[in-house]
């Protein structure tokens, strides 16, 4: 066997992992703190916030990442091809043995770099339809209420304060905020969703416009208006937004997407309200041209009424021709009533010709006739409807016993002979009440054509010495003697006068009599 060399050194040996983080500690060590100028490539957002990127120059290049929690505080957004100033510290990635600088701050390198950036972020917000005018919402013209966005120690509130107060003095609400710097951004951004969660209805008032203001600056000053999240904040306001950022040749983002843009903080307070003494003017000038015309238009009609009363005749005139037919017709109505009741008389003296002693003799003897064979007839078919009866009575009986003698209980059968009975007694008495009626209604009616009932009512039979009736007047000559027939007795009497044709009173109405109803068939019984 051949023995191993020993090693020339005693010095130890170190592991791969202790070797890679003591030159981490190095290197964490000597470059803590170090600003570095280059351009961002391959800039990667991270689903868990992390951003990893490359800073290059025209001969290096060196990878950098930028964790978390320090996104949100850059000034501004990583992207491919901006020239940028970082600052952080310089670590190795230990597995991978590299190098690569944690970045805790960014800003653009240069105004060039900014704006570069800025025409990107416009671009991007251009495309998705923000810049639109079909989006942007009318702004209120008369408002009640006016939020301010701004910072409340600069200039800036008192200029819009005091215009609002000269134009249209209304409650002005003032959200302070920074309006430079990192944090500003975040503030009017929050100022503006603050506006709009006021409700309607509550303790502080909704303002129904909003004014972003800020005073004229540089392009790293105002840098703060070109946020991509206020942009999209103020975007997304559902109260109308005027943007006043910086001077009549300052632009910022938000100046794009807001609904109103205005060169000045005092020209946005001028947009948002209407001058007062103006809208008194106008209302007056309105209201005396509404007076005008309102007079205008009665004096028209009024001309247009007297035109066409003119053309229309006089009221007397048409009542005249009315009048003139109601008095011919009230002078015609004495004769008219006159004829009327003659021709009624002569009507019912045709009538009561007709109703002679003999025709009633001959109806009274014909319902006498009718009367007595219905009477015939009803003492017949109750004598038969006894007998059958009986008949029936007695075979329900030997049916009973017939029966008793059958059932095993006889006791039961006899106890529902009483009730039987009694059934029987009561279907008998029912049908001889009903006879009874038609037999009363028979009577009635033999009684109504008796040719003498009208005496009993007071009337008189007129008797000629012939023996004839006298029917009319006509029939009657003066000096006549007749005789005149009453319940109580005979009268004679002398025709006086030469007999005038007097109205006869109108007939009475009788209430109708019941029409005699007609025996019903046997029915049987109820066995």
């Amino acid at each position: 066997m051949t023995d191993v060399a020993a090693p020339d050194s005693n010095a130890p040996a170190y592991s791969v992992s202790e070797l890679a983080f003591a030159l981490k500690r190095t290197l964490e060590t000597s470059y803590s703190h170090v600003r570095l100028r280059g351009e961002l490539s391959k800039v990667t957002h991270h689903g868990n916030g992390h951003v990893y990127l490359t800073i290059k120059d025209d001969k290096s290049a060196i990878d950098g990442v930028i964790w978390k929690g320090s996104v949100r505080g850059l000034g501004v957004r990583p992207e491919h091809g901006l020239e940028v100033i970082v600052t952080g510290k310089i670590t190795t990635y230990p597995a991978g043995s590299r190098y690569q600088i944690v970045i805790e701050s960014m800003e653009a390198a240069g105004v060039g770099a900014l704006l570069a950036q800025l025409e990107r972020l416009k671009a991007k917000l251009h495309g998705e339809g923000l810049f639109e005018a079909s989006r942007k919402r009318p702004l209120p013209s008369m408002p009640a209420v006016v939020g301010v966005i701004t910072s409340p120690t600069g200039a800036v509130i008192r200029d819009i304060l005091h215009r609002i107060r000269e134009r249209w003095p209304c409650h002005v609400l003032v959200w302070p905020v920074v309006v430079q710097g990192d944090q500003a951004a975040a503030q009017v951004a929050g100022a503006i969703r603050g506006f709009n969660a006021i409700t309607p209805s509550g303790r502080v008032p909704r303002p129904d416009i909003i004014i972003v203001a800020r005073g004229g600056g540089s392009v790293e000053d105002l840098w703060a208006f070109n946020d991509e999240t206020l942009a999209r904040t103020v975007a997304a306001s559902d109260i109308p937004l005027i943007s006043a950022v910086g001077h009549e040749t300052d632009t910022t983002l938000i100046d794009f997407v807001s609904d109103r843009r205005a060169p000045t903080p005092t020209a946005a307070a001028e947009i948002a309200t209407p001058v007062l003494g103006e809208l008194r003017a106008l209302v007056s000038d309105y209201d005396r041209r509404l007076n005008r015309c309102g007079s205008r238009v009665l004096e028209e009609r009024r001309t247009r009424l007297v035109s066409a009363a003119r053309a229309l005749p006089r009221p007397a005139d048409l009542l005249a021709l009315a009048q003139q037919r109601f008095d011919i017709a009230a002078g015609r109505l004495d004769a008219a009533l006159g004829r009327n009741t003659a021709v009624h008389a002569q009507d019912l003296l045709k009538v009561t010709a007709r109703l002679s002693p003999e025709a009633l003799e001959r109806q009274r003897r014909t319902k006498a006739d009718r009367l007595e064979e219905f009477g015939r007839r009803l003492q017949a078919g109750g004598g038969r409807m006894s007998d059958r009866g009986r008949d029936r009575l007695a075979d329900l009986g030997q049916r009973l016993n017939a029966c008793g003698t059958r059932a095993p209980d006889r006791a039961e059968a006899h106890a529902r002979l009483p009730l039987l009975w009694t059934r029987l007694r009561l279907a008998g008495q029912r049908r001889l009440t009903r006879a009874e009626d038609q037999l009363a209604g028979f009577d009635k009616l033999r009684q109504s054509l008796n040719p003498e009932r009208p005496l009993e009512l007071g009337f008189a039979l007129v008797r000629k010495a012939d023996g004839s009736f006298a029917r009319s007047v006509g029939d009657l000559t003066s000096g006549e003697r007749v005789n005149l027939k009453f319940k109580s007795g005979d009268r004679d009497a002398v025709i006086d006068g030469e007999g005038v044709v007097h109205a006869a009173p109108p007939p009475v109405l009788k209430p109708a009599r019941p029409k005699p109803t007609t025996p019903k068939p046997d029915q049987g019984d109820l066995f």
